[in-house]
């Protein structure tokens, strides 16, 4: 019984059989004609139109993230148009926000936007907030902190518009491209990876669109619900912009080599540790030292954490560092190694940083260097709020690292100009003294009462070790107290833990 017909009775009676609804039309698809070889991606489409199909209403949340640094098109992009449809009373959720990210100044005024979450704001809309703009705070959360809340359900997203480097007609997106075409770069996705998940729909924006299948991808088309093909995400050159900087400051070296000093005595440099440095200078500077030391004692780590830099591409060609853990490129060498380097990883913020994520990879983080704008004498670390008041910067990873890595070590000099950098207390506390260990400024050494045994081993190498109290006097006696912050009563910001409780809050700067 080879003939179609007798085929298609077979397949009817089966179906009456088994009383199966799921064989309707299957007899009638046996005999269709094939009308063409290759069907067109329904998920291709313009913005306004995938903003129209994703059933977008006023006060809903969308969320950005924050790949492309000071070179990101995407959220004014995005907002822009939602202005131009008239939408209000949007909640802007984003991995984090820039300088270049000014016109939502205009937005907030208008009403489209009238909440923002991230990790951090920079420049004037940083400033316009700080002095009391919006009237909902902002809320902040570290990066491991919005990973958690992104997936619990406690920052839901309604509409997230993803910007990628290339993408394919049905979504398979990644943050570099194998195009000749290619126009821009940010390498890992890692805080876009939440949204992607678990947001209610998802816009993948991209100014490469690539024949199917884009591989490997970091965005599944499983998660992805439309595409938009636009002439720009994002400018590469300024993915390394800002906090990312190589120094040439005396001082910053100064530092980098006493922290360098603090990790080789410590007791956890040895074969197998791995490793995060923050993004300041003095902190991305010890690297340097740090390589030094290894090669002259033969010593390899496991794994480099975090945002990596072409000094840790450098350091893992050189077979320094066995494998690179990669939530967030920070330069276009980064980005390309993670492009071409199966030992270079990609991962989500959750499995980054979060909190809740039993294998995240600060977990298992040995040593983490970060810088601070602030120290007080309880080892509270501030890295937000200016000492003008002004917020102007992100709290990152910062709190994440300090608390789950075997050793957080703090770089901070002791006056930034006529601004004391060891206090009392801090303006606004983001990273809890008792997940601090180490505070390393020019003028020594303070550790943490809680360690000791770490305490011990510095001073057996000779290095001066000191406490806050004496540097916070050795400020107070080098410029006098500084005057008092002008605050007001207004919030304007609300700092969550990791744990999604409220951790301080940030009041509004005078002008």
């Amino acid at each position: 019984m080879n003939s179609m017909n007798e085929r298609r009775v077979l397949v009817e009676q089966m179906a009456t059989k088994m009383n199966k609804n799921i064989f309707e039309g299957v007899a009638d698809k046996l005999t269709e004609p094939r009308l063409q070889l290759q069907k067109q991606s329904e998920k291709l489409t313009s913005l306004e139109e995938a903003i129209k199909r994703c059933g977008l209403k006023d006060g809903m949340t969308i969320s950005f993230h924050h790949h492309f640094r000071g070179g990101d098109k995407v959220v004014n992009l995005v907002v822009g148009k939602l202005a131009e449809m008239g939408f209000k009373n949007l909640h802007v959720a984003a991995s984090s926000l820039q300088d270049v990210h000014e016109p939502l100044i205009e937005h907030i005024k208008n009403g489209v936007v009238t909440k923002i979450s991230t990790s951090g704001l920079r420049g004037a809309l940083a400033t316009e907030i700080s002095h009391g703009l919006m009237d909902n705070p902002v809320v902040f959360r570290s990066h491991g902190g919005r990973g958690s809340a992104v997936a619990n359900g406690d920052l839901h997203i309604d509409v997230a518009f993803l910007g990628a480097s290339s993408c394919d007609p049905l979504g398979n997106a990644c943050g570099f491209s194998r195009s000749e075409n290619a126009k821009s770069i940010c390498g890992s996705l890692g805080y876009a990876l939440p949204d992607a998940r678990y947001a209610d729909k998802v816009v993948i924006l991209t100014d490469d669109l690539v024949p199917y299948p884009n591989t490997p991808n970091a965005i599944s088309e499983h998660d992805v619900d439309y595409v938009v093909e636009v002439e720009s995400v994002g400018d590469s050159s300024k993915i390394a912009s800002g906090a990312i900087r190589d120094t040439k400051n005396p001082r910053d070296i100064l530092l980098a080599r006493q922290a360098a000093k603090v990790i080789i005595n410590s007791g956890y440099f040895k074969d197998g540790f791995s490793i995060q440095t923050g993004s300041g200078g003095a902190s991305l500077a010890a690297v340097k030292y740090i390589r030094e030391e290894m090669m002259s004692q033969g010593i390899k780590a496991s794994f480099a954490l975090g945002g990596i830099t072409a000094h840790m591409v450098k350091m893992h060609e050189e077979g320094l560092i066995d494998r690179l853990i990669d939530v967030q490129s920070f330069d276009r060498v980064a980005a390309e190694s993670l492009k071409n380097d199966p030992m270079h990883k990609e991962v989500s913020a959750n499995e980054y940083a979060s909190a809740d994520e039993p294998g995240s990879a600060t977990h298992y983080l040995d040593i983490v260097i970060l810088s601070a704008l602030e120290v007080d004498c309880h080892f509270n670390v501030n890295v937000l709020v200016g000492s003008d008041g002004i917020i102007r910067g992100a709290i990152g990873g910062h709190p994440d690292t300090a608390a789950d890595s075997a050793l957080s070590i703090i770089v901070c000099p002791l006056l930034r100009g006529r601004i004391p950098c060891i206090v009392d207390e801090v303006t606004t506390l983001i990273t809890p003294g008792d997940t601090v260990d180490v505070v390393v400024t020019e003028y020594g050494i303070a550790v943490n009462p809680k360690r000791p045994e770490v305490a011990e081993r510095l001073k057996a190498a000779g290095l001066k070790i000191t406490t806050l109290e004496a540097l916070k006097e050795r400020a107070l006696k080098t410029i006098g107290n500084p005057a008092p912050l002008p605050f007001g009563d207004k919030v304007v910001g609300v700092v969550m833990n990791r744990d999604g409780s409220v951790m301080d809050v940030i009041k509004n700067i005078k002008a």
